[in-house]
């Protein structure tokens, strides 16, 4: 594989910090805002924006995970993964909550998401964060909150690489 470098581990922050930034303007009361990441890289960037957010604040923002694998249309095409514990804080009545994704690409898992979600509860709203838009979609769907847009082939794809998991930090595109 062939890797380049997209956004380097300072264009990253400075991505993140203007992510943070515009969740905070969308949001009236940062005490209902919940991020919820989506497996695998979601709950992780999900962790590093609540903790920015935090920072902001001046408070710590609820955070957790929502795994829609078995509400995905498109298994057979994609294979199954061991599915990942749904970790929600707090209850979503009420709440703005943000979903949060590393990667967009065709929708079905911001689909499939939505669907897990309403299993949960009935949020006041919900937006979608990705860090990277990679175009491709095969669904209705558009992130409210986009760190880059790279357009790509389908043969291509991205990868967000965080210091507390990978040791290093960027995003980087793939070509096989």
């Amino acid at each position: 594989m062939n890797r380049l470098e997209l956004l380097s581990a300072q264009d990253l922050s400075r991505t993140l910090d203007r992510l943070a930034s515009q969740v905070l303007e969308g949001v009236a009361d940062t005490h209902r805002l919940l991020l919820l990441g989506i497996p695998t890289r979601g709950v992780a960037l999900a962790e590093v924006l609540a903790a920015r957010l935090g920072v902001i604040c001046g408070h710590a923002i609820d955070h957790g995970s929502l795994d829609p694998t078995f509400h995905r249309d498109d298994l057979e095409r994609i294979g199954t993964r061991l599915a990942q514990p749904t970790d929600l804080p707090v209850s979503l009545e009420g709440r703005q909550v943000v979903l949060v994704d590393d990667v967009i690409f065709t929708g079905r898992t911001v689909r499939a998401a939505l669907e897990a979600l309403q299993a949960w509860g009935r949020p006041e709203r919900v937006s979608l964060l990705a860090m990277v838009d990679r175009g491709h979609r095969e669904l209705p769907i558009q992130p409210d909150f986009c760190g880059r847009v790279v357009p790509t082939s389908r043969q291509e794809t991205i990868q967000l690489a965080l210091q507390g998991i990978d040791g290093e930090e960027g995003v980087f595109l793939l070509r096989p």
